[in-house]
């Protein structure tokens, strides 16, 4: 099947006056981090360097993501003519930088590499098509649409080669969630944070917590329960836990709560 490129999307219907401002703003961190993925291969193939299947499938990988962003900042230059991406980039990759020489996993096994994968595409996947059904603006969500698919698909294709190293390692359920609680547990580390600083507010100094915040203000409200309760199976599946159930429906609730509660408190809290 053709992949979608950068002249699928319909950008002549572009519509400035349903673009929201506030989405602007975390669509051009995101273009930052899709853009990035060419270090996140090279990391990869340098964990994997003797598994020329797997590195074959990240490079794939990595092009798609680096044309994520490229959508994603066509889209947000339109948006705001003052955009500039390149400048943008270059101050975030400067400010932002991964181990990409790195031998082993930073993960403990490869397993755990592939896991950590996955929950990261169950995270994009489920956010972009948060923000197509959030956004009345056509082309942007034309593009969220395509993006989100393709990360549900890159998940498939992290939990295929997650079962082939299962099989070598024989890495337990446990260690499994383990990876994937800290996983979770760095989506708010300096990679958005410094995305949204780079592309909103480069005249001011850094902040973490500030930037972090400022990101998931926005980025948290777009979720609904079933966005969540899609990602909590993934994740589940992903750590070799039934995926739906009374488990999902818990864990569910809880982080539908967590996300409404902490975009609305930092809202008042104006951040």
């Amino acid at each position: 099947m053709k992949h979608w490129t950068l002249e699928d999307i319909p950008w002549g219907r572009f519509d400035a006056s349903r673009v929201d401002p506030e989405i602007v703003k975390v669509v051009k961190a995101a273009s930052m981090v899709e853009a990035n993925g060419g270090d996140y291969a090279t990391y990869l193939c340098n964990v994997f360097h003797d598994d020329p299947q797997f590195q074959a499938a990240a490079r794939d990988w990595a092009v798609e993501e680096v044309q994520h962003g490229a959508a994603l900042a066509r889209w947000a230059a339109l948006a705001d003519p003052d955009f500039d991406f390149d400048a943008c980039f270059r101050r975030f990759t400067d400010g932002y930088k991964i181990v990409v020489d790195a031998d082993r996993s930073i993960r403990g096994s490869r397993s755990g590499e592939l896991v950590a994968r996955c929950i990261v595409e169950t995270g994009t996947s489920s956010y972009y098509t948060a923000l197509m059904e959030a956004t009345d603006e056509p082309v942007l969500k034309e593009i969220c649409r395509n993006i989100a698919a393709d990360e549900l698909r890159h998940y498939k294709l992290f939990y295929v080669h997650l079962k082939r190293y299962l099989d070598l390692e024989k890495v337990g359920a446990l260690r499994r969630l383990l990876v994937a609680l800290t996983r979770i547990t760095e989506s708010e580390d300096d990679e958005l944070a410094y995305a949204y600083y780079a592309t909103n507010e480069p005249s001011a100094s850094y902040d973490r917590k500030r930037y972090s915040r400022a990101y998931a203000r926005r980025a948290y409200g777009f979720y609904r329960p079933q966005h969540v309760t899609r990602g909590v199976a993934m994740v589940l599946k992903a750590v070799g836990l039934k995926p739906h159930g009374r488990v999902n429906a818990t864990l569910s609730r809880f982080v539908y709560r967590f996300l409404t509660s902490r975009s609305q408190r930092l809202a008042r809290a104006g951040a």
